[in-house]
């Protein structure tokens, strides 16, 4: 029986589980069914054309990069990670492959949603930077300062050991928080990197096969897995939340394994016991998009792109509330606060997945293009997350989403 249950439990740590559960209350929304959300389909063409108009902008000539943190590193035209890593020796690829690794999760976990109000000062440009782009440039400086490194001549990795002693102050020097410039979930950032530290040294035989603990380990691990080449996507996402799983806050666990960014819907049946739950892994994904630059660097071919879904965070949620795809039931909802475990706020991040899908679609077919020719990482790069973002700045002046969600700093 503790096997069985085991197997349910890992069952929910995948991509497969999130597609499969958000289509499932996506087709509860369109019976009827839901507490919070009706659906109208119909809108969906003027949501595909208004991501296709940010995406031409963009990428005029549609060869369109995943979505991933490497993009948040390019700021005023320059790719300021690629700079760092042109200028430095590396011995061999898999040297810089686990550096790219570091930098990725450390900042990936260290941005999930900075407020309104947050602003980065760049030293390179002088400019204050809001938002992603904000800490992402942050991060980096971090990280190429040497910050999380455990050798003043080796700046760029990020080491178990000072990850799990990380002081709180470090990281709101380094953010440059004050009562000025606030920074929501700061506290919730600096534990799950310590959180990180603490697992990696405890996960040596992961995480320490070439080197010290650290998250660039986790590269290795991936890199063994390769049949002649090639790495899925989905065993990319696999490993994330394998590996990192037990460093999110308690939250769910079923058989003693912690299921992360996955919550709880009545609605949702199942013939076992994960019945009732929704998983969504928004920054475990968005990690292991991250995650495949890197990989393709040191010489492997991502497969399966579109395994993976799509984010289940405020601005893809927000563009398909703003083009009215999704209505609330009752309008004062959109007044409200809600907890990131609320039904409204579960149905809303499980629908943005599945009409992810619908919209890639649509996109695909405006196109001409296929889901290899255009993956689902390149239509939310293109796309979905710019488009939620610029709804929101015509419909508000601070740019908010559409509804509030009471973030801890781990989940947007």
């Amino acid at each position: 029986m503790a096997d069985a249950l085991e197997r349910q439990a890992r069952s929910l740590l995948t991509a497969t589980a999130v597609r499969a559960r958000a289509g499932q209350m996506l087709e509860l929304g369109l019976a009827g069914g839901l507490n919070h959300f009706t659906i109208d389909l119909d809108r969906m063409d003027g949501v595909a054309e208004a991501v296709l108009a940010v995406t031409r902008k963009a990428y005029p000539t549609l060869d369109i990069p995943f979505h991933a943190r490497w993009r948040h590193f390019v700021f005023g035209g320059v790719d300021r990670w690629a700079r760092l890593a042109d200028a430095a020796t590396w011995p061999d690829r898999a040297v810089r492959a686990r550096a790219e690794f570091d930098l990725a999760i450390v900042s990936v976990l260290l941005d999930a949603g900075a407020g309104a109000v947050w602003r980065y000062r760049d030293a390179v440009t002088g400019q204050g930077i809001g938002r992603s782009e904000g800490l992402a440039i942050a991060s980096l400086d971090m990280f190429a300062g040497g910050l999380f490194s455990g050798n003043e001549r080796a700046p760029f990795r990020a080491d178990a050991d000072v990850l799990a002693k990380l002081p709180l102050a470090a990281l709101t020097s380094a953010f440059q928080v004050s009562e000025a410039n606030p920074l929501l979930g700061l506290e919730g950032r600096t534990d799950l990197l310590r959180r990180l530290g603490k697992l990696m040294a405890e996960r040596a035989e992961v995480f320490g096969l070439h080197d010290t603990p650290r998250p660039g380990g986790l590269f290795d691990h991936i890199a063994a897995q390769a049949n002649d080449g090639a790495i899925p996507a989905p065993a990319i996402l696999a490993a994330v939340l394998n590996q990192l799983g037990p460093i999110w806050p308690s939250r769910l666990e079923l058989a003693g394994i912690p299921l992360g960014d996955c919550w709880r819907h009545p609605a949702i049946k199942a013939a076992d016991a994960t019945a009732g739950l929704v998983p969504l892994h928004k920054l475990s994904q968005w990690l292991s998009y991250s995650l495949i630059e890197p990989l393709q660097r040191a010489g492997f071919e991502a497969t399966d792109i579109d395994g993976l879904t799509g984010l289940a965070e405020y601005r893809n949620g927000g563009l398909f509330v703003d083009h009215e795809v999704l209505r609330l039931r009752d309008p004062a909802d959109a007044a409200r606060a809600h907890a990131v475990d609320s039904l409204l706020v579960v149905e809303w991040r499980a629908l943005t997945v599945a009409l992810l899908d619908r919209l890639a679609a649509l996109v695909r077919s405006k196109l001409g293009r296929t889901p290899e020719t255009l993956p689902l990482a390149s239509i939310l790069e293109g796309g979905t997350w710019a488009a939620g973002r610029a709804i929101a700045f015509s419909r508000r002046p601070d740019g908010a989403p559409p509804l509030k969600v009471i973030s801890d700093g781990t989940v947007f």
